[in-house]
């Protein structure tokens, strides 16, 4: 069976349904929710491969040019918050 079509660990899955219930709780957006987790899952890949991008990619399971187009993406809006 493929990465993809695993099952969550039941824990797992727990933690993130409560996660998610908290979110809908603090009225937080789901294009908002879905960006943060981007965000941060992106984060998490690229400093576990200490910045080397084409081995986070694959890591995520994505093409070095989409990692590297969304790292572009969150730095343009983190900046635009900050600005």
């Amino acid at each position: 069976m493929s990465q993809a079509g695993q099952k969550l660990p039941m824990r797992f899955k727990e933690r993130l349904e409560a996660i998610c219930a908290e979110m809908i709780d603090k009225g937080i957006f789901f294009n908002e929710a879905v960006e943060q987790f981007e965000n941060c899952f992106i984060t998490e890949a690229v400093q576990r491969k200490d910045g080397h991008l084409t081995h986070a990619a694959k890591l995520l399971g994505i093409h070095r040019n989409t990692l590297a187009q969304k790292m572009i993406r969150c730095k343009a809006k983190n900046a635009r918050k900050a600005g």
